[in-house]
């Protein structure tokens, strides 16, 4: 692993600083939106929105990259990232917002393809599986930093929202500075809807309702903080407790499931995260303990997406990974558009548990999906291909990586 940070140092410095940059203005928007007096149906939109653009950015980045470059794209997406996290402050509109955060997911996303597709230019059969744990490692530590750097300054100011936009333009020095030549981007055939689901009911079920939890995780934390009435450094732990906790657990559940039934690990993490999330719905449970079910929340939602693709793995061709990667991610975007928009009306209706409540559910939902896949199915005959940690917020480059990964690991054991 160290020759792999030793190679790709720069590429990773520049996606941290991404990583807080992105990390922070998620947390922002929802402590500003309080103060600008937003409801919670109008953040839930503007939480939304991001995904909206993200789910628009993988599936037109890849386009633009192959007509103009990498170099061009990455640049123009940084710029106009950079941008928007200065005009946050300046349009303190809910409809701003939305637009803003459409535009933002969509840069994300492009930068995103394009970042992970020179990490994985630069990787080797032998290097990529350590070159995806590096590269989850790096994002979840901005993410987690990111969470401390909102107690430096009033968010109620424009200093906060200075922060990310200087970090995201610094971002691109290492990056742009270091890189040798771009890779060539490929396109890949995309399976349909309904191949996917006929090859993995579970992978396409179980990623629609992960994207829900995910967006509701990183949407809509800092929302539910607010009403909850917790203040800058309590919220901030909280955030930060969701992503500790997808850190810590994506290993130990990654071991288990390279060693059972992955659906019957499906099926008990669905259980626990159903069980450890309805405990502050039905208890007023003080705030270390919020903050531990926040970190099983995360600890729990993190592994599962990549535990999901490696059951999916189990049931593909070779030749089908490219495409069941864009297909899965695209599913798994869809189920984030909706994850904050239906956590905001549960709030709404019943209070800040709403936020606790709405994530149960879909856990609850996934436990009976899998409970009734397995059946329906017998379990994969045959070796399981490995397991490989991949975050939620990768785009399909990783994903496919991890895929092809996976499948590299079988073949050799």
């Amino acid at each position: 692993m160290l020759k792999v940070l030793a190679s790709s140092w720069a590429l990773l410095l520049g996606l941290l600083l991404l990583m807080l940059g992105n990390g922070m203005q998620g947390t922002l928007l929802g402590i500003r939106g309080a103060i600008e007096d937003f409801s919670t149906t109008q953040m839930s939109i503007v939480m939304s929105c991001y995904f909206v653009g993200f789910l628009f950015g993988s599936r037109m980045a890849p386009e633009m990259i192959r007509r103009v470059g990498h170099v061009r794209v990455f640049a123009a997406l940084g710029s106009m990232i950079s941008a928007v996290l200065i005009l946050y402050a300046a349009a303190p509109h809910w409809v701003a917002w939305a637009l803003m955060r459409v535009i933002i997911g969509f840069s994300f996303s492009g930068v995103y393809i394009t970042a992970e597709s020179w990490l994985n230019n630069a990787s080797t059969n032998e290097t990529r599986g350590q070159a995806l744990s590096l590269y989850l490692i790096v994002q979840m530590i901005g993410i987690i930093a990111a969470q401390a750097l909102l107690n430096l300054a009033d968010p109620s100011g424009y200093i906060l929202f200075v922060i990310p936009s200087v970090l995201v333009s610094l971002a691109f020095t290492p990056i742009l500075l270091s890189i040798s030549p771009a890779p060539q981007f490929e396109s890949t055939a995309r399976l349909t809807m309904r191949e996917l689901y006929r090859i993995s009911p579970l992978g396409c079920v179980g990623m629609f309702l992960l994207g829900g939890i995910f967006s509701a995780q990183f949407g809509m934390a800092a929302v539910w903080a607010t009403q909850a009435g917790l203040n800058v450094r309590d919220l901030s732990i909280f955030v930060a407790g969701i992503y500790t906790g997808g850190l810590l657990l994506q290993y130990p559940i990654g071991w288990l499931s390279d060693r059972m039934d992955r659906r019957r690990l499906i099926l008990f993490l669905a259980i626990g995260g159903t069980i450890v999330l309805t405990v502050p719905v039905l208890f007023n449970i003080p705030f270390v303990a919020l903050v531990v079910v926040g970190a099983f929340a995360g600890g729990i939602s993190n592994p599962l997406y990549s535990l999901i693709l490696a059951y999916v793995n189990d049931y593909l061709k070779p030749t089908e990974m490219a495409g069941a990667s864009a297909g899965l991610l695209f599913i798994n975007g869809v189920g984030a558009i909706s994850g904050p928009i239906i956590t905001g009306w549960m709030m709404g209706v019943i209070g800040p548990s709403g936020f606790f409540l709405f994530m149960a559910l879909i856990f609850g939902v996934l436990a009976a999906y899998s409970l009734w896949r397995m059946s329906r199915r017998p379990i994969t005959p045959g070796s399981q291909s490995s397991y490989t940690a991949v975050s939620p917020t990768a785009s399909a480059i990783s994903v496919e990586a991890a895929l092809e990964h996976n499948e590299d690991e079988t073949l050799q054991s």
